[in-house]
């Protein structure tokens, strides 16, 4: 296994820590086989388009069981598929690799009910890219570069335009909820990483879930209660989880095997954008332009950090080294 570099991400997308090294010879972008990596580039558009508009869904099915009923819904249905697709083993592992995949599972319950607190009180758009916030600063320390102080400049910049001086149009406790979703998503980075090394495969992504699911479960219970058993909700919550986490993990894991991991987090780095473009589309979130703006900023941001980071990586030898990422999206 492969060892991780701290770079922004998306939330939905535990795959880069996971997913094997591409195979020697193999097409990438930049190389011979550049065409070849467009069915990659698409995979990994699809599971970024998956993720947001899965997130759109959840906020409109909130109404019906609350934000914490749909996380619980979406942990449960995600679990529940991975342990079924990925059949993890249970034995065999030390102390430390549970107290790691234990941690993990945590940090993925906190990450998402954070940002589904955010987005039941702020648009889509702006709590992704607030949430963001969070990899990108990971990003920049672990760098050390002076030119990152340009990126979080900007991303900075673009934090001041969407609170408009002052977060007056957007409502505090959101903000709030966002930005500790952005620091659990730098922590589920770290624990992602750890986790991929300790277990083959998605094994630990698939146990941490049903850390993630059982921990959220009393929370879900004591804010729905008998809401989480209508069978509407349980459909509309299994297709946000399908949406949000298995599509998304699957398609990031079979375009990581033939993609450069550089390209994968620069795409990543769009998520604000399709977030908006999702909360637009399904639940008439539009954006003014100062609101835009700081999203492209931190879009820019993003991209800037992630080719420093890629830039340095280069200058040692380790162009091929895999990047982390998150779900959200956690969205």
């Amino acid at each position: 296994m492969n060892t991780p570099s701290a770079v922004p991400s998306s939330p939905a997308s535990v795959a880069p820590a996971m997913a094997p090294a591409p195979a020697p010879g193999a097409p990438t972008a930049g190389g011979p086989g550049r065409r070849g990596a467009l069915g990659p580039v698409g995979l990994v558009l699809a599971g970024g388009i998956s993720v947001q508009f899965g997130g759109a869904l959840a906020v409109s099915l909130m109404p019906r069981a609350g934000a914490l009923g749909v996380v619980t819904l979406r942990l449960l249905v995600a679990a529940v598929v991975l342990l079924a697709v990925c059949r993890p083993r249970t034995r065999g592992h030390s102390r430390a690799d549970w107290g790691t995949v234990v941690v993990f599972g945590l940090t993925m319950a906190a990450m998402n009910g954070l940002f589904y607190q955010a987005v039941d009180r702020i648009p889509l758009g702006p709590a992704v890219t607030l949430e963001v916030l969070g990899p990108l600063a990971l990003s920049v320390l672990a760098s050390r570069r002076s030119v990152n102080l340009v990126w979080a400049g900007l991303a900075l910049g673009g934090v001041f335009l969407l609170g408009g001086g002052g977060f007056s149009s957007l409502d505090p406790a959101g903000v709030a909820f966002a930005l500790g979703a952005g620091a659990m998503w730098a922590a589920y980075i770290v624990f992602s990483a750890r986790t991929g090394r300790r277990f083959p495969q998605a094994d630990g992504l698939a146990l941490a879930m049903v850390v993630a699911a059982v921990a959220f479960l009393p929370l879900g219970i004591a804010e729905s209660g008998s809401k989480l058993l209508v069978p509407t909700t349980v459909v509309l919550g299994a297709a946000v989880a399908v949406l949000s986490s298995v599509l998304p993990y699957t398609l990031e894991l079979l375009a990581l095997r033939r993609l450069p991991a550089s390209t994968f987090a620069i795409l990543m780095s769009l998520e604000p954008a399709v977030a908006a473009t999702a909360g637009f589309l399904v639940l008439g979130q539009a954006l003014s332009v100062t609101q835009a703006l700081a999203i492209a900023l931190v879009i820019a941001a993003s991209m800037g950090a992630v080719r420093t980071q890629v830039g340095r990586g280069r200058a040692k030898g380790l162009e091929r080294e895999p990047l982390p990422a998150a779900e959200g999206s956690a969205g």
